[in-house]
């Protein structure tokens, strides 16, 4: 252990830093830097994104009438890969609702599709009973019917997490640790700005320009210049990108309060 590091732990322990680093305006991608931490703890996060904040999915569908080409088991399993818009605040887990689990209107959300017509049945032909909550992506096909056939089904949506399934998943996160750049004696800085557009000389060191677009072929170019990379072990870049359910600010408020209830309900263990 380093002086710097037993100094920090001596006056309270480590201090981490967020600072975000991009964020796109449909509010479906934001990348932010974590510093100052463990892997452990940024996979916590990741985890808990991924598994334990809710969304709405399809997860019961009752067919009417299906002359398709495909069995009501196929039709129902994409179904239930559509993403549902969700309302965070109209609805509950079913376990934590007042109707225990029973399905109402506070943890269930009910959806009919009916479609008659020759070609592709789209998800935008799931009517929603509420106009908030409805499948992300309007063009995502459900089957296609041919001459003469037909397709009605009533659709139940309700809350789960993607821990149990994950089509209730909201998102996918990836993280990896700082690139620090180790100078080789024989190293040409010149030729890695050259040929990496992300890269400026800096000194005798090198400097990365935007780290959001930073990638894996960089690396490659400044090793075979003679500069090698070594992920930090401290500092990490933290990539989110919902997948429509929720917007990444909603997904990320929703991981704090999780996190929080589960160190609460930790500490209340310890009484």
């Amino acid at each position: 252990m380093d002086a710097g590091k037993k100094v920090e732990e001596e006056e309270g322990g480590y201090k981490m830093d967020v600072k975000l680093l991009s964020k796109d305006k449909e509010g479906k991608k934001i990348s932010f830097a974590f510093t100052g931490t463990t892997d452990w703890f940024v996979n916590t996060i990741r985890r808990l994104m991924i598994e334990e904040v809710p969304t709405l999915a399809i997860e019961d569908v009752e067919f009417r009438d299906n002359s398709s080409a495909l069995y009501d088991e196929i039709i129902a399993h994409r179904m239930g890969l559509i993403p549902i818009k969700t309302d965070l605040k109209s609805y509950n887990l079913p376990g934590e609702c007042s109707c225990k689990g029973k399905g109402c209107a506070k943890c269930s959300l009910k959806m009919t599709l009916k479609a008659k017509s020759q070609g592709i049945v789209y998800a935008e032909e799931i009517k929603s009973k509420d106009t908030k909550c409805k499948p992300v992506h309007s063009k995502l096909p459900v089957v296609k019917l041919m001459k003469g056939q037909s397709i009605q089904a009533e659709i139940t949506a309700v809350m789960g997490k993607g821990k149990k399934h994950m089509k209730w998943s909201p998102c996918f996160v990836w993280y990896r640790g700082w690139p620090e750049f180790i100078i080789g004696k024989n190293a040409d800085l010149k030729a890695c700005v050259d040929q990496c557009p992300q890269l400026e000389q800096s000194g005798n060191n090198l400097k990365i320009k935007d780290i959001t677009k930073w990638n894996e072929a960089y690396e490659e170019i400044c090793e075979k210049n003679g500069v090698n990379i070594q992920n930090s072990k401290t500092d990490f870049i933290f990539n989110l990108e919902s997948w429509g359910q929720l917007d990444v600010k909603d997904i990320v408020k929703e991981t704090v309060n999780i996190f929080q209830k589960k160190l609460e309900d930790f500490t209340k263990q310890l009484k």
